[in-house]
């Protein structure tokens, strides 16, 4: 895993029925290793992401804007561990990702913690706010190669003030690498199965169905084509 952190890298997104990730599975299951901790290959995680009051962080994305940013607090839950984590999306497609370890405390940051937020982004966190709780299960493959990582995230559920929603039915798998290479069994894989890639922000979905009064005209189709992809129907609150 070392090996393949790729913080500064080209990401691609598919989504999914679960029906079709153990065909997946069984068809790339010689090209990668899965990462395991102690014995356990699925793996949970907690996320808490952080926005602006007036929600400068969720408006960029929705409105198109390049060199953007998320902040969140993601807990390792099996492995115990948890980082502040910042993600920018810049103007040439890349994701650089930045972490240091953190604090459990959802609430608020320490002064480490905010002098790494208003260092590498260009917000302060005297201004950010708890915007959304997203919790989901993830395998982890890495190609035998080591030069991409891939997750699968299934049991996807949001939470803002109690109110959980969930995306039942819903794989969302991104293929990590240092974009130096198109080659991937993976992704071979889900073109042979007719799986095409599509953009998937787990924290831009989750606010849109947990917020009914955020602008969200460019994420409604997506949110009905998943309905249909997974057959389900969710409800904003």
């Amino acid at each position: 895993m070392e090996k393949v952190r790729l913080m500064n890298r080209t990401d691609r997104k598919f989504w999914f029925h679960s029906d079709y990730l153990p065909k997946l599975l069984q068809e790339v299951q010689h090209d990668y290793h899965l990462l395991c901790i102690e014995g356990k290959s699925l793996l949970s995680y907690s996320t808490a992401y952080f926005d602006t009051k007036n929600d400068r962080m969720f408006s960029a994305h929705h409105n198109g804007k390049l060199n953007r940013f998320k902040i969140r607090k993601r807990t390792y839950i099996d492995s115990g561990i948890h980082f502040l984590e910042i993600k920018f999306k810049n103007n040439k497609g890349r994701t650089i990702k930045k972490r240091i370890p953190c604090a459990l405390d959802n609430s608020s940051f320490t002064s480490t913690e905010s002098q790494f937020i208003n260092s590498h982004t260009p917000f302060y966190t005297k201004e950010l706010i708890p915007s959304l709780l997203n919790k989901f299960s993830r395998l982890t493959l890495v190609n035998k190669n080591l030069k991409e990582r891939c997750t699968i995230d299934l049991d996807i559920e949001f939470e803002v003030a109690n109110r959980i929603v969930t995306l039942d039915n819903l794989v969302v798998v991104e293929i990590k690498s240092d974009g130096k290479s198109n080659v991937s069994p993976l992704a071979q894989a889900l073109r042979k199965n007719r799986i095409k890639t599509s953009g998937f922000s787990k924290y831009c979905i989750g606010r849109c169905i947990t917020d009914p009064i955020l602008k969200r005209n460019i994420f409604k189709e997506k949110i009905r084509t998943i309905e249909k992809v997974t057959q389900t129907s969710i409800h904003i609150i």
